[in-house]
């Protein structure tokens, strides 16, 4: 190949890519500043700045208010176009353990005994007697810790790690906090409508595991059926 035929070629194929570069980047930051994202932004903000001022709630007034944005949450999650990574190492983590401790034990002491659910999973056997439970706020201050890095990430300004962070919250999401906001949720559900008497703030924790009733939980019930066919 001639030189002047070569350099050419070179030019071309280096401009092409400083092209794709560049469209590359003008998607991401038209990604980034979409309104898809800013409202999911906004949300999970919101979410976070709410679960900080917990402690100043109500026991009703604070799972009342749960049930109503988590599903926004989760709406505006599944909004968020899919993206790839710019980098190949991780964005930075803000939440620390003990900020993780502090969420989870304003909303444990504001729900009290009303904190804990029964998580249901196919039993190996029929006289199993295992119980395996969930907690509200175990749920809410995991999703805590995925919207406030996320959130402070993104609030950085640089499209490359904005990008990144959404595309790792999104990662995120569909692996774990996206089934633990809807196990909240259900829980959630079931304490505003199940006959609970949410206005009592008696903390009600002293009460021993095993005299709790439990005689309205799904797993309580199948045993139940299980011993009655066993008996048969």
């Amino acid at each position: 190949m001639l030189p002047g035929v070569l350099f050419e070629k070179c030019f071309t194929n280096f401009a092409d890519y400083q092209i794709n570069r560049r469209i590359m980047e003008i998607s991401r930051e038209e990604l980034v500043y979409s309104k898809a994202v800013i409202e999911f932004v906004a949300v999970a903000g919101e979410f976070c700045s709410f679960l900080e001022q917990a402690e100043g709630f109500a026991r009703r007034d604070l799972a009342d208010k749960s049930r109503k944005i988590l599903p926004l949450l989760y709406y505006k999650a599944t909004l968020i176009p899919p993206t790839e990574p710019f980098y190949e190492e991780g964005t930075e983590r803000f939440v620390t353990e003990e900020e993780w401790d502090t969420i989870h034990n304003k909303i444990r002491s504001r729900l009290g005994r009303h904190d804990d659910y029964p998580e249901i999973f196919d039993p190996v056997g029929r006289d199993t007697e295992d119980r395996v439970g969930g907690s509200i706020a175990e749920n809410m201050a995991d999703l805590y810790q995925d919207m406030k890095d996320f959130v402070m990430v993104y609030r950085m300004g640089t499209p490359e790690i904005m990008n990144d962070a959404l595309w790792e919250c999104m990662q995120h999401f569909d692996q774990s906090w996206g089934q633990k906001l809807l196990n909240a949720l259900r829980a959630l559900h079931h304490l505003m409508h199940g006959g609970h008497n949410l206005d009592d703030e008696d903390d009600g924790r002293e009460e021993d595991e095993d005299q709790r009733n439990t005689n309205n939980w799904i797993f309580t019930k199948r045993q139940k059926l299980w011993n009655e066919d066993d008996d048969q």
